[in-house]
């Protein structure tokens, strides 16, 4: 099995060291990263500029670095390296939960490998003023990794672990309860004004979701889909609505 290794807190985080160390034990393991931090670029890919592919030291796996996003990383990763089987992303600095994944660079490297036909799986856990204890982690992230490489119809799953040792493991459902964007204002040493974006949750997790899972200590594992058509409500307007039972009256079109 060919696995491709990448994330979006950049090719010398601890957190991809220690993904890629535990996938060695279930294939040929290559990682393909941003050179740079990328969090929160989404699935942004760069088409105004060539990107670079550059070969990285590493002490563990044959490890490359990208002048790119990590939608770019899974793109470059693919096309230099023929017949990958899976796609892992993370292990991220930051859990990637409830609307956290709708702009997670990290879930965007999974989602771009689903769009290649390839399977993504990505990882997340919260991080503090301290490092997360990989160690403790790692033995979780092989459980995962275990089960889920042997569901070949599980092709895009997010993945999110506690602080601390975990309690066991739940199938959730992404929360998609409220939550606030802000915009918080400040000055740089110069005295010019810049400013922060950052999310608040307004409303509590509701039980079986990512969010209430991390919450209570568990193992979060959702599966996404890449079609976001809400099926009931499609269903609802074609009923009330039916458009093609709706005729057009088409006005002229003014003379000059």
């Amino acid at each position: 099995m060919r696995i491709l290794v990448t994330n979006d807190d950049g090719v010398y985080s601890p957190g991809i060291a220690a993904l890629a160390q535990v996938a060695t034990k279930f294939g040929e393991v290559r990682v393909v990263a941003p050179d740079v931090e990328r969090s929160s670029a989404g699935q942004s890919i760069t088409a105004s500029r060539p990107l670079s592919y550059k070969r990285t030291p590493s002490t563990d796996v044959e490890t490359y670095r990208v002048n790119g996003t990590p939608s770019d990383c899974v793109a470059l990763g693919a096309h230099n390296w023929e017949k990958v089987d899976v796609v892992l992303s993370g292990i991220n600095l930051g859990s990637n939960l409830g609307n956290a994944t709708w702009h997670s660079g990290t879930l965007a490297a999974a989602k771009q490998a689903t769009l290649f036909g390839l399977r993504g799986i990505a990882f997340s856990t919260p991080s503090g003023d301290s490092e997360p204890d990989f160690a403790l982690l790692k033995p979780w992230v092989e459980i995962v990794l275990k089960m889920l490489l042997d569901m070949p119809k599980a092709c895009l799953l997010n993945v999110n672990l506690p602080v601390g040792a975990p309690r066991g493991i739940l199938w959730t459902r992404q929360s998609v309860r409220q939550y606030d964007g802000k915009v918080v204002a400040a000055k740089d040493p110069m005295g010019r004004p810049h400013f922060w974006f950052t999310v608040i949750p307004l409303e509590n997790a509701e039980e079986g979701t990512d969010r209430h899972a991390i919450e209570q200590g568990y193992v979060s594992i959702t599966p996404l889909r890449l079609d976001l058509t809400d099926v009931e409500q499609l269903a609802k307007l074609k009923a009330e609505h039916p458009l093609d039972k709706v005729t057009f009256e088409t006005s002229p079109r003014p003379t000059q």
